[in-house]
């Protein structure tokens, strides 16, 4: 084959900077696969200057690059999320279409690319009927299954009802996009059969959650009491998760570990959570946005991963390990992934648990430095982010040529 077959490789969200588990999982792998058995086209939205401002690290996923206008994400987006509670789609796919993005698409398929890789179900809503070229979808999450577990956990009628009715509407859309792919990949088993019970799914892979472990080199647990969290404070399960963990866990750590300190480090945290905690006198920082949060994080003591409400796997367990934080979470909060409790983290599913494997690492350096070291020895033997990216070209590989043996 003299010339690299052609992946165009469709996602609804500019990918840079890498602040969102799903765009850091995209790029870890689009990274991977750069200068390997495809030419890879990404299109995507973009905000003015976006593609000058971030161009080398454009350069290290893409050979090409192709955008739209990108909606801005302020009043006027918030006012089209509320138009769309009366769509037929899920909000949060009504609110991802875009005339312009449906043009760029349609007008790159026109061009004949051999595979089609569309990151998240959001980006279907700009996509043809039918697509003409082998076609992967890439899962991050089972969508419907967020929806519905947001309904389980709301603090009224009114908020239930909406959550309901977006988990029937993000369901269907499911139901109906799943089986136009010649491939679905998704990020664990237990996604995996999910995806498989839906009528007509066709071949559905599984790759790991990766880690660069370049990056994120191994700094030993420090003796300092301080607790991190890492993830876009405006992400609705991020809120609830922190909320949960002010109210119901922090004050029982707080009462046995009175030093004890807590670092929430990501973008956008609304100006009430932070009131809050200043309000009650919480040792509590909030850095919002960082370029690298890797100062922020390395030499903890505890990472937590306090949540009740999401999907998929979380990419910010792995990093936390192979950074050399023990892991303290919930079993949602690390769903999909093979650890073992006590061996690779503390698992707590309820306030009083959580709390009381925080405290037994704030009291304990013996048990920080063996958790600590157990899991980075894990994440470097099995979640390499480069390995990673080879699981996902083979699988795009296979699809577009299932009678080559090359990718086996």
């Amino acid at each position: 084959m003299s010339e690299r077959p052609h992946l165009l490789f469709v996602s609804p969200r500019f990918l840079f900077p890498t602040d969102q588990g799903g765009k850091i999982r995209t790029t870890q792998i689009l990274r991977g696969m750069k200068g390997g058995r495809f030419e890879i086209i990404l299109v995507s939205p973009a905000s003015i200057g976006a593609e000058q401002r971030f161009a080398a690290e454009l350069q290290q996923v893409c050979d090409r690059f192709v955008s739209w206008p990108s909606v801005d994400d302020g009043r006027f987006f918030r006012s089209l999320r509320l138009r769309h509670l009366v769509s037929r789609l899920p909000v949060s796919i009504a609110a991802d279409y875009s005339t312009a993005g449906a043009a760029v698409i349609h007008a790159e398929l026109a061009q004949s690319p051999t595979v089609a890789v569309f990151d998240f179900l959001h980006s279907m809503v700009m996509a043809p009927d039918t697509l003409p070229c082998a076609s992967v979808l890439f899962t991050h999450n089972v969508e419907a299954e967020i929806f519905n577990r947001h309904a389980q956990v709301a603090a009224n009628r009114l908020k239930k009802a909406l959550w309901r009715s977006q988990f029937r509407k993000m369901n269907a859309f499911e139901q109906a996009v799943i089986p136009r792919f010649d491939t679905v990949v998704a990020v664990s088993e237990r996604d995996a059969g999910a995806f498989a019970r839906i009528d007509g799914a066709r071949n559905i892979e599984v790759i790991g959650t990766g880690v660069d472990l370049e990056f994120f080199t191994y700094t030993p647990p420090g003796d300092q009491e301080r607790v991190v969290f890492t993830g876009a404070m405006d992400w609705l399960a991020n809120i609830d998760g922190i909320e949960f963990f002010m109210q119901e866990v922090w004050p029982q750590v707080a009462e046995q570990r009175p030093r004890a300190s807590m670092t929430i480090v990501g973008r956008n945290p609304s100006p009430a959570l932070i009131e809050r905690a200043k309000s009650r006198g919480l040792p509590w920082q909030f850095t919002g946005f960082v370029d690298d949060i890797r100062p922020h994080i390395q030499g903890a003591a505890a990472y937590v991963v306090p949540l009740r409400v999401g999907g998929g796997t979380r990419i910010k367990v792995y990093e936390a390990m192979a950074t050399g934080i023990p892991v303290v979470s919930t079993g949602l909060g690390v769903e999909g992934l093979p650890l073992l409790a006590d061996q690779h983290y503390l698992h707590g599913d309820t306030p009083k648990a959580l709390a009381d494997a925080i405290i037994q690492l704030l009291e304990n350096p013996d048990l920080r430095q063996r958790l600590a070291f157990q899991a980075r020895h894990y994440i470097e033997e099995n979640f390499s982010s480069n390995a990673i990216a080879r699981q996902f070209e083979d699988i795009c590989w296979r699809t577009t040529f299932p009678t080559d043996d090359s990718a086996k």
